[in-house]
């Protein structure tokens, strides 16, 4: 796992959303096409911002998502889909392929049909973040590590739905959903390149135990440190808790 370092939310999002462009753009170099993995909320805004000046072939790029609630229809302002045609699609070019994370059909089917097209569709770069609590995508702790399911139905935990609530998504705790469709970790990793974009104090202490704990399910992002190519990037609040930044 790479640290970078930067002073603020927006510089994290720019070197972020540089470097992903940057392998997407070599994918597309060396196989024609890119498959990536988009993540959503308030860590990814400048990272976001950033990747959608980029200069990259979007016609060759097939894009997947995370997660999305269960039950919450687009419409909603916390809906992931809605953010993520507000945030990035309406402002590229059309892509390859989309696949959005449908949380309003069943579910079960829902997982098994966009498993099936990651299966068929290797991952070249996929953003992500941290949660509050240390998930990945919406794996809270304890997270799953075994599954080999691609995308699995999950319950939110109380911390998690607060982040949501504490971030403005929702008005009241009551309307935060309690299940969400998510990729699994183990499909998160098989990314050939993870960047993960981190800022805010109010991520320090999750940074911290993904960074300097052992891997362990109790600290989900904990796992990034097994792969082969992540690149966490942060701010100086959200570094402030690291012992080798001290």
């Amino acid at each position: 796992m790479d640290l970078i370092i930067k002073t603020n939310p927006v510089e994290l999002g720019i070197a972020a959303g540089t470097t992903s462009a940057e392998l997407i753009r070599q994918a597309i170099s060396e196989k024609g096409r890119a498959n990536i993995i988009l993540a959503t909320g308030a860590s990814q805004f400048e990272t976001l911002n950033q990747l959608i000046s980029e200069d990259v072939d979007w016609s060759k790029v097939t894009m997947f998502h995370l997660d999305e609630y269960l039950g919450l229809a687009e419409t909603s302002p916390a809906s992931f889909r809605k953010y993520l045609k507000e945030r990035f699609l309406n402002h590229v070019p059309s892509l390859k392929e989309v696949h959005l994370v449908n949380g309003e059909t069943d579910p079960e089917t829902e997982c098994t049909r966009l498993g099936d097209l990651i299966e068929q569709n290797p991952i070249d770069v996929a953003l992500v973040g941290i949660g509050e609590n240390g998930h990945l995508a919406f794996n809270d702790p304890p997270a799953d590590f075994e599954t080999e399911e691609p995308y699995l139905v999950v319950n939110l935990d109380e911390e998690c739905r607060l982040q949501q609530l504490g971030e403005g998504w929702f008005k009241t705790i009551e309307d935060v959903p309690v299940q969400a469709i998510s990729m699994s970790v183990k499909q998160i990793l098989k990314a050939k390149h993870i960047i993960c974009s981190v800022p805010d104090k109010r991520k320090a202490k999750a940074v911290k135990n993904s960074v300097e704990q052992p891997v362990n399910n109790k600290y989900p992002s904990s796992i990034l440190q097994q792969h082969a190519d992540c690149r966490l990037f942060l701010d100086t609040d959200s570094a402030g808790l690291l012992s080798e930044t001290k």
